[in-house]
């Protein structure tokens, strides 16, 4: 177990902990939130885009500022103590207030000021979005916009958990307490690559897909928001091996070229790698299930100004004729 156990209260002197915001490594609290919301250490440094060891010392040094141990190892994964889902609590409060911090300017003619971090996935492919981000910057110029790729997973994440104003990302189903609505609609398929057996052949029945080796995302499980392609899968019985997964789309795609398996891409997103014949559709010709990308935002945080026009615009901007036609 790292660190050690929570000394009683009386113990603490009130210079002590006058002087601990002072000398506290807030990079530290940062890094330790992620470990909480992943219960996982290869995970949170995945996210965090560091190694393992990185993350373990990272903990070892947060506890020893504080005083107390936050979190115990379970094998690969880990639990918090009491005083580690109080810290973590706390931490989540600290940075959804500090997410929405923006720096006071004066406008410039009426203009709006401020940043709007936007968290999305990878991919989204979309004439209708393109077109909306030329003209809001061109409208207004003096809106800073962040844009921070991550997992599906983590974007629907961070939402729900009021660390992130808004995000593009997946959602199917209505989950309190966000907000969503269909900015692009997606379908996936089955695709393999050219060195694939399947590349070449004629005439590829379903069922012959049923014992081929699979690339998949990483979460992609019943419950999670990719949910509805491993329910294809259970449905039609496959029973092929895992044989390569990622949690980057870019990754399972590459996978997917290279011959590892067959796997399963947004449509609209590969059309290019299709006709370049790098990669093929597989059966059925239909598609396999409707993956929407979303606007995705907090219902109960309040939006900066500049963060409320970003996603009042976005909305107007994609009204139900313009996702139909990025659904073609």
């Amino acid at each position: 177990m790292i660190g050690r156990d929570r000394p009683a209260e009386s113990s603490i002197s009130v210079p002590a902990r006058r002087t601990l915001a002072a000398r506290l490594d807030w990079n530290l609290v940062r890094t330790y939130r992620v470990v909480a919301e992943e219960c996982h250490l290869s995970r949170a440094a995945e996210r965090l885009f560091v190694t393992q060891p990185a993350v373990s010392q990272a903990i070892k040094r947060l506890q020893t500022q504080l005083g107390y141990t936050l979190i115990r190892r379970r094998g690969p994964r880990i639990s918090l103590t009491p005083a580690g889902e109080e810290v973590y609590r706390i931490a989540r409060a600290v940075f959804a207030d500090m997410s929405s911090l923006e720096m006071p300017i004066e406008g410039v003619a009426e203009q709006v000021v401020g940043r709007v971090k936007l968290l999305s996935v990878s991919r989204v492919h979309s004439v209708a979005y393109n077109e909306f981000l030329i003209d809001f910057h061109r409208r207004h110029p003096r809106i800073e916009l962040e844009v921070e790729i991550m997992r599906g997973h983590d974007v629907l994440m961070a939402v729900s958990q009021n660390t992130a104003s808004m995000g593009i990302g997946l959602c199917r189903v209505d989950t309190p307490p966000i907000e969503r609505r269909l900015l692009i609609p997606q379908r996936y398929a089955l695709f393999c690559g050219p060195p694939h057996r399947l590349f070449e052949a004629a005439d590829i029945d379903i069922a012959a897909l049923r014992h081929e080796d699979l690339v998949t995302f990483i979460g992609d499980q019943l419950g999670d928001t990719l949910s509805p392609l491993t329910l294809f899968r259970e449905n039609h019985g496959f029973q092929g091996r895992l044989a390569a997964s990622s949690s980057n789309l870019e990754e399972v795609c590459r996978l997917i070229m290279c011959g590892y398996g067959i796997g399963f891409l947004p449509e609209h997103a590969f059309r290019r790698e299709v006709s370049l014949g790098m990669l093929r559709k597989l059966p059925p010709e239909a598609g396999l299930a409707d993956v929407d990308i979303q606007l995705l935002w907090h219902r109960e945080r309040p939006m900066r100004p500049a963060e409320s026009l970003f996603r009042d615009e976005l909305l107007t901007a994609f009204g139900p004729a313009r996702a139909e036609d990025d659904r073609v």
